[in-house]
């Protein structure tokens, strides 16, 4: 049953094998088996970190450059990822738990953060500085 387009419902009591492509909605229950990929956020200087890509790469272009990030969805992350270093940058969530800002300095520095009912907490940190 090669490339068929299903509208409505569709069950499976063996499970689909292969690719699965185009948007999924609803809950999905199981094993998600794969791998998932998306588009990246390249952000330049100072400006606001998005919350519509999972990863960020970010290229400093002077000192202490503001970075935003406006409240997300409960359960969604997001990785900012320094990746060319012109300098530093502070990145300061309009929500946020348990700290104010976080400090990018050198190449190769991430944060990665979890929206919760609360806020943006943070999930990670490599090398990159929370205040």
């Amino acid at each position: 049953m090669a490339n068929t387009t299903f509208s409505g419902p569709v069950n499976s009591t063996n499970g689909f094998i292969g690719n699965v492509t185009g948007n999924v909605t609803g809950n999905v229950t199981g094993n998600v088996t794969g791998t998932t990929t998306g588009t990246v956020q390249a952000l330049s200087g100072a400006g606001a970190v998005n919350t519509t890509t999972a990863v960020t790469s970010l290229t400093t272009t002077g000192a202490a450059q503001a970075l935003t990030l406006a409240n997300g969805a409960a359960g969604q992350f997001k990785t900012i990822v320094h990746t060319v270093d012109g300098g530093s940058a502070v990145l300061t969530p309009t929500t946020k738990v348990g700290f104010t800002t976080i400090t990018f300095t050198n190449v190769g520095e991430s944060a990665t953060l979890v929206y919760t009912a609360a806020g943006w907490a943070i999930v990670a940190l490599n090398g990159a500085v929370a205040a």
